[in-house]
């Protein structure tokens, strides 16, 4: 078995499409309207879905916004330069909801970022983590 996909529901997908390839480097994979059932799914990531877990976005048409919840943690993504990312994004208009630097009670350097629909993405600073976190999050950079 393997993780293939995370689901999110937005409520803009341009927005969000721009978030996520634009800000954050990702491609979309591919995109298909179910006018049946009045959705559209996207899904992007950083290589092919048959070797690396992706991204769905689903709009369903006329939603324009969810309510998150208390349960929905975030997204986490490994970073050779987690300030020059910061910067970056907020360039292009991204939020940066926590400035990069040590977590509390620990050394991994992270930052926080939001998409348009409020979902938190957190950012790892490659290398600042123990060991075998710093490799797996080297997987997912690299990925």
């Amino acid at each position: 078995m393997r993780l293939l996909h995370t689901m999110l529901r937005v409520g803009n997908l341009e927005a969000s499409l721009k978030f996520y390839c634009e800000l954050l480097g990702m491609k979309l994979l591919r995109q298909k309207d179910y006018p049946g059932g009045e959705f559209t799914l996207a899904f992007v990531g950083y290589g092919d879905e048959s070797d690396h877990s992706v991204i769905e976005l689903t709009y369903n048409w006329g939603q324009d916004k969810y309510d998150l919840g208390n349960a929905y943690g975030h997204i986490a993504l490994g970073v050779d330069d987690i300030y020059s990312t910061c910067e970056q994004i907020k360039a292009q208009g991204g939020k940066v909801v926590r400035e990069p630097g040590p977590m509390k009670h620990g050394s991994t350097v992270i930052a926080f970022v939001e998409d348009p629909n409020g979902y938190k993405v957190e950012l790892i600073q490659l290398g600042t983590q123990g060991t075998k976190q710093a490799s797996s999050a080297q997987m997912v950079a690299n990925n």
